[in-house]
């Protein structure tokens, strides 16, 4: 269950990311209120996870997935370009949140 919690708030934590840059330093009400609940949520799932998983393991989880899910929002938006560099950058990113996955 932890798991499960660990990577829906990493699916958070790249809505709220993605939502703090639409907010335009806070000035859209409704991006900001994403980015509020979005926190608060990621947050709190990060904390449930670590009760039970490592602090190393949870966090680098939690970031990677973070990081993977908004630099590819970022692309399939055009906000980014999609690189060849960038592209296997993400999948190794991927492939160490598995990795971290399967050694514990």
């Amino acid at each position: 269950m932890a798991w499960a919690i660990l990577i829906a708030s990493g699916v958070l934590e790249a809505v709220w990311a993605t939502a703090l840059s639409a907010s335009k330093n806070f000035k859209r009400p409704v991006a900001s209120v994403v980015f509020a609940v979005a926190l608060a949520g990621s947050m709190a799932g990060l904390a449930y996870a670590m009760k039970s998983l490592p602090t190393g393991t949870a966090y680098a989880v939690w970031v990677g997935i973070g990081a993977v899910l908004t630099a590819t929002w970022a692309i399939v938006t055009g906000q980014e370009r999609a690189t060849l560099a960038r592209v296997f950058l993400l999948v190794g990113l991927i492939g160490c949140v598995v990795g971290l996955k399967a050694v514990s």
